[in-house]
């Protein structure tokens, strides 16, 4: 018996169509490649149980069949991203009174490209064309891109069903952060896509599950006896992995626990400090969850305590943006959502607000612990950063980066100057960020009488950076 006595049309192995007697579990990225080609392409169908060349039935069990389709899906899940749409369906047929089935998959072409299958850690994209699967050339992955609906990673859907009772721990968390409501209704969950119209979870959603296990949600926290990573001994290194709630809580309990605290006397009373103000530390924990980039693998976020500073760390650069260097000026970033549902959820789990307003929070904490204990940020391609000096650190936070120039005599010069050259000696900064760095405004003040007078006099120098003008230290002249 034939493909075509079944289906009731002749249709070679074509564009759309491709057959396989079994799926190949010692190599599955063949025929895992064939269902990322079709979502690239146009969609197409695959028949499981049906010879690739001839088309003859070889059928399948009710149980093999049944074996095939969960083995299908698992692979497909833990392959294939974004997770291509597809349906499966079985076709009965009997030989001798046996009864067997065809298994029916039918691809969707994707409206989120590239679609990509990552296999030992290798991540590709292929494209179907002609009856063959090879992988996508420059242009048509550029094509692609460029045709594709705009989707952020955990809006997409699972094939998981939504129940109640696995977010015990986001509704514990909600409820306490909403005067003991949970708000986070199945209506409300539904309209913010936490869950489709057919009741299934989204990815994001899945991260929230109790119980959840990946190395999406890792984090690892260290405390480092001095000042740097490389050349100080780990006091305490220890390694989270389960669902955001819990890592929320586990790295704020964390901090918590291992924090300095000190005690200030006043003329009638005393007062007591603590490392990190809890709003800001707080504020850097939920900052670093919702923009945390889940789509990069074998990433966590880490968490280290210095002797001066506590910094966070999240995989993913400022999503949409270019690299930040590092930048004084906390309020003046406005950071895009890559996880619009995860966000959704801690804005209504009142974790965070709607206008994105935490870094505001974090620098107003600190406004008045002085200059030496700003806290700072910066981004590059794979990773952003959160530092937050410690409050009991008597000198504030010590950066390698920016030496400190003991003597330095400048003719007509100001009170800043020592803070520019240091600042600029390393690499070269903007106005904007020298402003920034300095607490004062981007005035004809700074931009002449400071900037303009250490150039006159050879201290620093004016160079361009990505079209913008720049200042550096002239060493040289140092």
């Amino acid at each position: 018996m034939y493909l075509e006595e079944l289906t009731g049309s002749i249709r070679l192995e074509d564009q759309e169509i491709e057959c396989k007697a079994r799926l190949d579990r010692i190599k599955p990225q063949g025929w895992l490649k064939t269902v990322c080609g079709f979502s690239n392409a146009g969609g197409g169908t695959l028949f499981l149980g049906v010879e690739d060349k001839s088309f003859k039935l070889i059928g399948l069990t009710r149980k093999e069949a049944d074996s095939e389709r969960n083995y299908f899906n698992n692979q497909i899940n833990e392959h294939i991203s974004p997770r291509p749409s597809y349906t499966v369906s079985f076709l009965r047929y009997e030989v001798n009174q046996k009864e067997l089935f065809i298994i029916r998959v039918d691809v969707d072409e994707s409206v989120y490209k590239p679609v990509i299958l990552k296999y030992d850690g290798v991540p590709a994209i292929y494209m179907r064309r002609q009856g063959f699967t090879n992988g996508a050339t420059y242009e048509e992955i550029i094509e692609m891109s460029r045709n594709s609906k705009t989707a952020h990673y955990d809006m997409l859907a699972t094939d998981v069903d939504y129940h109640p009772e696995d977010f015990q721990d986001l509704f514990a968390f909600c409820r306490e952060r909403n005067d003991g409501k949970n708000v986070l209704t199945e209506k409300a969950l539904t309209s913010m896509g936490f869950i489709t119209d057919e009741g299934k979870l989204a990815n994001g959603a899945l991260l929230f599950r109790d119980g959840y296990q990946s190395d999406k949600t890792e984090i690892h926290c260290s405390v480092f006896s001095g000042f740097t990573k490389g050349s100080e001994r780990i006091v305490s290194l220890n390694k989270y992995r389960g669902n955001i709630i819990g890592g929320i809580q586990y790295m704020l309990e964390y901090v918590r626990q291992r924090m300095n605290h000190s005690v200030i006397k006043l003329s009638d009373s005393r007062l007591n400090i603590s490392a990190y103000p809890d709003r800001a530390l707080f504020e850097g924990v939920i900052n670093a969850v919702a923009h945390r980039n889940y789509e990069m693998d074998g990433t966590q976020i880490q968490l280290s305590i210095f002797r001066d500073r506590l910094e966070i760390v999240s995989p993913g650069g400022f999503y949409q943006r270019e690299k930040i260097q590092k930048t004084y000026d906390l309020s003046s970033i406005i950071s895009k959502r890559r996880n619009e549902l995860i966000c959704n959820v801690l804005v209504r789990c009142n974790a965070m607000e709607a206008a994105g307003t935490g870094f505001e929070k974090i620098e107003e904490a600190y406004r008045s612990a002085g200059e030496r204990y700003r806290p700072y940020i910066c981004s590059e391609t794979d990773h952003f950063k959160l530092v937050l000096p410690d409050l009991t650190y008597e000198g504030g936070t010590q950066d390698e980066d920016i030496p400190a120039l003991e003597s330095l005599i400048v003719a007509n010069g100001t009170k800043h100057d020592k803070k520019v050259m240091s600042y600029c000696y390393g690499e070269a900064h903007t106005v904007k960020q020298i402003a920034a760095f300095l607490g004062i405004s981007d005035s004809s003040y700074l931009r002449k009488k400071i900037l303009g007078n250490l150039v006159e006099t050879n201290c620093l120098i004016e160079v361009t950076v990505d079209g913008k003008k720049a200042y550096r230290t002239n060493r040289e002249a140092l």
